[in-house]
Order: structure tokens, then C-alpha cells, then sequence
């Protein structure tokens, strides 16, 4: 029988370009019928390159003290919150007030997970023996989280992670997906907050991982049969989750020799790393329980390739054991100088703004390369970088940096801001991915390792191409999904589907459409609707003398509106 060896740790193809569009939300007959919405492709046009000055404090000789920093204003609370969080409430913006930006970043660093996903599906009773071969249970432990989840911090930097390090459910080909996928996705949960170099060791020893990139159960070369060991996570290791295509200045800048790329790795390197990929098995064959998939893959020696490796300029020597091989494999992508301005960009892409300039790449590079104490890595200094930045935090304008807010936050940003629950007790919302009638995303559910849309994707034949600019998530904006949006949205907001809401405080201001879009204005789209959005969206509201209807026009156009679908 092949020897088992463990690992050192205990483990607690891209989408078609799609248009963009523009259209308007018409009321008819008392309900809502969406019909696209409008200057969406014309507001992320308005989402340049952006400013941004050089960061940090400028310090002054002599005695005069530091002047403390302006008092938060509660709309800049709300877009602080709207980069930090799956959505803003009315209890996080006044926290954000009294502790300011880098005190709230500090107190979420110190909040522990309430639970894990994992625990909430046994809570829940999905490991009966029932669910073994079904995704029963996934969607309602990720919007459990999403929505309810106290640590919004982690939420929001976890998904980031997911749309980056990605796994999507329906390509793990294991029993018990849903406790798989869990098991993953808490991963990226708990070590939000760690290290990087941790996280993709225990992503590199993850099943669902293993199983999605096809290196579980990878074996050796076989010079009978003229086999070679899968090269999935090897490629898509380098490429999309450390260091990318090509050579990176720590601006995030190309480098470049006689004006060409220089690329980062070549198809001998993939060949060699793949063979540090192999005799990765499960560490038990018992399938009563989803148990295993909670665990750390380990080595089936008989399995591992016992020769010399090379990749990268490194050198694995021959007999070395699978985690040592592993251990070296890690080192050497982590140790590599693109990873800090590779997955700074993302992270300030997922969490800001599609466009950051050079600059604020380099700044929140510097501390992904240096956290001041001399590690690497720190995923604490680099989510700080990241939102404390001088263009992340300077008042927007109409030529500031942004994104299209993410179908997923929208409904989050909703429930959040409304205090929307699940009126079953065990989130029904259910997988959103379909664009005809939902939200055209559903987070975990990524069709592909690409993700639901490329870091570096342009819209074609828009003003921003024109302007060398990237949107990412126009990748799954088209007259369709725009449309299906809005008429999800009509459904949610009007108590329809399993997130409910009495929306509290805005009943008593729905007599008044001044002050209540205001209200509705600050919480979702933090004060940025601008006053034709506001006239228009007041001029609907007066249309009714229904309460509740009030209510639901102001928030389901507020929903509708550039503004709030551009994220600044």
C-alpha cells in the first residue's frame, strides 16, 4: 500500500464581452416595470484613472502638534462603508462617526467570526445523509453572512478573496459540495485578516480547490504510458492567483525589454511546478460525513513525483517529501516581485475603484512587500493601505475613480441598509446567477477560474475604451441582465421573496419626499444621487399617497440610478 503523508498544516474560461446599456425605470399602473437603466455605461465613463495624491502624513519640524483629522461626515461614512462592507446601516455609519475610518478598520481586525459557514450547515442539519450528492444549503449559508453576518470587514475582503483565489461550486466534483465549497470559502474567511503566504498554502491543501483544478489525485509521469501530471493549478497558480502574465513594475506597470512584455514564466516552468502537485488525495475514503472535505488534503507517496523539480529559478531536489516540495513551490511564487502589486491591484479593484492609478497600486504594494516591521504579506497593512489611501478616501467628483457596484452588493447593500432579514429563518434567497430574472452573479457560484469577469476586462466601443480604461463587471452587463435586475429588485423591495423588511424609520418619513429620499440617498448611494436623480426620483414618489408605495418607489429607482450603480 502507497505510503500517506501529511502536510504541515491543519486546515480549519472567460465570459463573452457583453454591451453596455441605457434605458429608464417606468412606473405603470401602481408596479414597477424596469426597462434598463439609464447612463450606466456613460457613468462609468466618468470612472477615469482618478487622482490621488502620494499618501501618508506630511510631518512638519518643531513642536506644532498634528491637527486631528476632520470629524466623518455621515455621507462619507456611508461610502467608506460601501468599499468596507456588503452594505451600509444606519448603526455602522454613526460607528464609523464616533471611532473615524482608521479606528473602525482596527476594531473590525479584532471581531471574531460568529460562526462558519460550515457550522451553519450542520446547525441546519445538511449533513444528513439526504444532501450527500446535492448543493442543498450552499446559497443560504453564503447570504446568512453576506447580509447578517456582524464581521462585515471580513465579509467584504473574504469575497474579494473568492473573486480572485476562485472556486465555484458546480465545478467540485465531490459528494457533499455544499460542506466542500464551505470548507473553502471559511478558508478565505479566516485568513482575510493572516497572511498571504498562509492562505495559499491552505488553498493549495483545500479539496474543493484540489477537486476545481483538477490536481486532486494528480499523479507522477508515467514513461509507460507517456502520462503527465495535471498542470491546472500549477497555470492558474502563476497566472491568475499570484503573479500573473507578465512582469510587473511595483506600480503595477509592464515591464518591458526592446518593447515587448516580459513574461513571467514559460510552459517549462508550469511543467515543473505541476510535478510538486502530485499525490495530493483525500486523507480518508469514509463519505458518511462531509468531514474530510474540512480537512487538509495530504500525500499519497506513491502518487508524488520523487524527482527533481525546476520552475521559476528554483530547484526542487530530487527525494524530497510532497510538503517540502510544496513548502519551496510556495516560497518561491510568494518571494516573487509581482506578487505584491498582482494582488494589491485586485484587492483595490475589488474593494474601490476598477482604475487605480499607479501610485496607489505602488503605495499599497509597498505594504504588501513591507508591513513596516519588515513582513510580507500582512493582509492587515494591506487592507488598511487599501482604504485609508488618499483616493480612496478624497471627496469624489465627477471625474474621480470608481466601479459598478457588483449585482451582488446592490441586494446586499438593500437588505443591509433596510435591516432586510430572512423571513423563513434559513436564507431561501437562493443562487442569483441567472441574468434573465435575478442578479446575474451569485457569489461562489463562478462559472469559471476567471471569475463571474476579468480584473481587466473593457467594455468594447465605449467611451471607456476610449480611454484606455478597464469595467470588470460591465462583463456581465447587458440590455438582459440590466432588465432582470431591476425586476429582481421590484420583487425585493417590495417584501416578495424570503428578505423581508418594514423599513423601520422611513415610515415616518414617507409623507415628505424630500426628506425621505434624502434618507434613502445617504444609506445607499452615501448623499452622491445627483439633484436631476433626486427631482425625477421625487416626482415619482408624489405620484402616490400610498405609505408603503412611497417607500418603495424612492428606494427601487434610488436602486435603478447611476449613482448608486456607479460605486465612487
Amino acid at each position: 500500500m502507497d505510503k500517506l503523508e501529511s502536510p504541515p498544516i491543519a486546515v480549519d474560461e472567460p465570459l463573452a464581452p457583453q454591451p453596455a446599456v441605457a434605458g429608464d425605470v417606468a412606473r405603470a399602473g401602481g408596479s414597477f416595470t424596469a426597462v434598463g437603466v439609464s447612463g450606466l455605461a456613460l457613468a462609468l465613463a466618468a470612472c477615469d484613472s482618478g487622482g490621488g495624491g502620494s499618501g501618508g502624513v506630511v510631518s512638519t519640524p518643531g513642536p506644532t502638534p498634528t491637527p486631528s483629522p476632520a470629524p466623518v461626515t455621515a455621507a462619507q461614512a456611508s461610502r467608506f462603508l460601501s468599499q468596507a462592507t456588503m452594505g451600509a446601516t444606519a448603526a455602522d455609519i454613526a460607528e464609523v462617526q464616533a471611532r473615524g475610518y482608521d479606528g473602525w478598520i482596527t476594531a473590525e481586525f479584532a471581531k471574531p467570526r460568529p460562526t462558519s459557514l460550515w457550522d451553519w450547515l450542520v446547525s441546519k442539519g445538511y449533513n444528513d445523509a439526504a444532501n450527500v450528492n446535492n448543493q442543498n444549503g450552499f446559497d443560504n449559508a453564503m447570504w446568512s453572512q453576506l447580509i447578517g453576518a456582524g464581521d462585515q470587514l471580513r465579509q467584504r475582503v473574504g469575497m474579494a478573496l473568492l473573486e480572485i483565489l476562485v472556486v465555484g461550486i458546480d465545478g467540485v466534483n465531490l459528494s457533499w459540495r455544499q460542506f466542500a465549497m464551505a470548507a473553502y470559502v471559511d478558508i478565505l474567511m479566516d485568513n482575510a485578516f493572516g497572511n498571504f503566504r498562509t492562505l495559499i498554502e491552505r488553498v493549495t491543501y483545500n479539496p474543493a480547490m484540489g477537486s476545481f483544478l483538477t490536481y486532486l489525485g494528480n499523479r507522477k509521469a508515467d514513461s509507460r504510458t507517456g502520462s503527465v501530471p495535471d498542470e491546472n493549478y500549477a497555470r492558474e497558480l502563476m497566472q491568475l492567483f499570484t503573479i500573473g502574465l507578465v512582469r510587473l513594475n511595483m506600480d503595477g506597470s509592464v515591464v518591458t525589454a526592446s518593447g515587448q512584455p516580459v513574461e513571467t514564466y514559460t510552459p517549462a516552468d508550469v511543467s515543473g511546478l505541476a510535478r510538486v502537485f502530485t499525490g495530493l488525495v483525500l486523507d480518508s475514503t469514509d463519505n458518511t460525513t462531509p468531514d474530510r472535505y474540512r480537512r487538509a488534503m495530504i500525500f499519497n507517496t506513491g502518487q508524488h513525483e520523487t524527482g527533481a523539480s525546476t520552475f521559476l529559478g528554483a530547484n526542487v531536489p530530487a527525494g524530497a517529501s510532497g510538503a517540502d516540495a510544496v513548502r519551496q513551490a510556495l516560497d518561491t511564487i510568494f518571494a516573487h516581485p509581482n506578487v505584491p502589486p498582482f494582488v494589491s491591484k485586485q484587492l483595490i479593484q475589488r474593494l474601490v475603484t476598477s482604475n487605480p492609478s499607479p501610485a496607489y497600486v505602488g503605495r499599497v504594494a509597498a505594504k504588501f512587500a513591507d508591513n513596516g516591521s519588515g513582513v510580507r504579506g500582512d493582509m492587515q497593512a494591506v487592507i488598511r493601505a487599501i482604504l485609508m489611501d488618499s483616493e480612496a478616501r478624497t471627496e469624489p467628483s465627477a471625474t474621480s475613480a470608481g466601479k459598478l457596484r457588483e449585482p451582488v452588493m446592490r441586494l446586499t447593500a438593500w437588505a443591509r441598509a433596510f435591516g432586510a432579514t430572512s423571513n423563513s429563518g434559513n436564507w431561501t434567497t437562493g443562487n442569483t446567477s441567472n441574468s434573465t430574472n435575478r442578479l446575474a452573479q451569485s457569489m461562489g457560484r463562478s462559472p469559471s477560474v476567471f471569475n463571474f469577469f476579468r480584473p481587466g476586462y473593457t467594455p468594447p466601443n465605449t467611451p471607456i475604451a476610449s480611454a484606455g480604461l478597464v469595467a470588470p463587471e460591465l462583463q456581465i452587463t447587458n440590455e438582459i441582465s440590466v432588465v432582470g435586475y431591476v425586476n429582481y429588485m421590484q420583487a425585493v423591495v417590495n417584501n416578495t421573496t424570503d428578505l423581508r423588511t418594514d423599513y423601520g424609520s422611513l415610515s415616518t418619513l414617507a409623507a415628505n419626499s424630500a426628506d425621505l429620499v434624502d434618507r434613502i440617498n445617504l444609506w445607499l448611494a452615501a448623499g452622491q444621487l445627483s439633484s436631476a436623480t433626486v427631482t425625477a426620483i421625487r416626482a415619482a414618489v408624489d405620484s402616490s399617497t400610498s405609505t408603503s408605495n412611497r417607500i418603495a418607489i424612492a428606494v427601487l429607482l434610488t436602486l435603478a440610478s447611476p449613482e448608486f450603480l456607479t460605486l465612487k
